[in-house]
């Protein structure tokens, strides 16, 4: 093997190796996402930049109450007429088939659909949406982070337990917002990150409230 050779194979495995460890990166540890809803104003707007924080991968932490989180937006959006408020649960359609397409849709997620929540309960917890208001285990939430003139209302999910496994997210935005309300519950694998820091715009670089 001639000198040319084996310098472009290093070279070739230094890159290899390089988006090997980036990708991990990506998955396990740390993501930028960009706000593409209008579901979490105005704590979020559209097009701010964001860190995601990726550590429950391996940790398998849930997030606690008030984290604002990303996950895989379910395929099914429930009704009045065919919600079960003793199974809340998100539905899921059938995953991509073949390494390839499993590959671009989990670790690429190019493919992939994802909501941006703020969580309200967790596994166990009795949730009741009620003349407006939000009640986890009997105690009515004082939500600061909403603005003055949003309500809560749904006539879908809003009077269950948080099934084990599973957490109740939904948007500041509450009137513009589809969330946990309407789709169900999220069960913690579909979870994909909790929101660390807003990096862009510059002017409100830091943490998220």
């Amino acid at each position: 093997m001639n000198e040319r050779v084996k310098d472009a194979l290093e070279w070739v495995y230094c890159i290899v190796i390089a988006l090997v460890l980036a990708l991990l990166f990506r998955y396990f540890i740390a993501t930028p996402t960009i706000v593409k809803q209008r579901s979490m104003f105005p704590t979020l707007k559209e097009n701010q930049r964001l860190i995601l924080n990726r550590i429950h991968r391996i940790t398998r932490r849930f997030p606690e109450i008030g984290d604002i989180v990303t996950f895989e937006a379910p395929t099914k959006e429930y009704s009045k007429w065919n919600a079960d408020q003793t199974n809340p649960i998100a539905v899921y359609g059938e995953e991509p088939e073949g390494i390839l397409n499993k590959f671009v849709y989990y670790s690429l997620e190019v493919t992939k659909k994802s909501y941006i929540k703020r969580v309200i309960a967790l596994e166990g917890d009795h949730v009741k949406i009620e003349n407006s208001d939000v009640y986890v285990n009997g105690v009515l939430q004082e939500e600061e982070y909403l603005q003055d003139d949003v309500v809560t209302e749904s006539d879908v999910f809003y009077d269950f337990i948080v099934p084990e496994g599973y957490f109740f997210a939904m948007g500041d935005n509450r009137t513009r917002s589809t969330d946990c309300r309407t789709i169900g519950c999220i069960p913690l694998e579909k979870l994909e990150g909790i929101v660390c820091f807003r990096f862009w715009p510059f002017d409100e670089f830091g943490n998220i409230d």
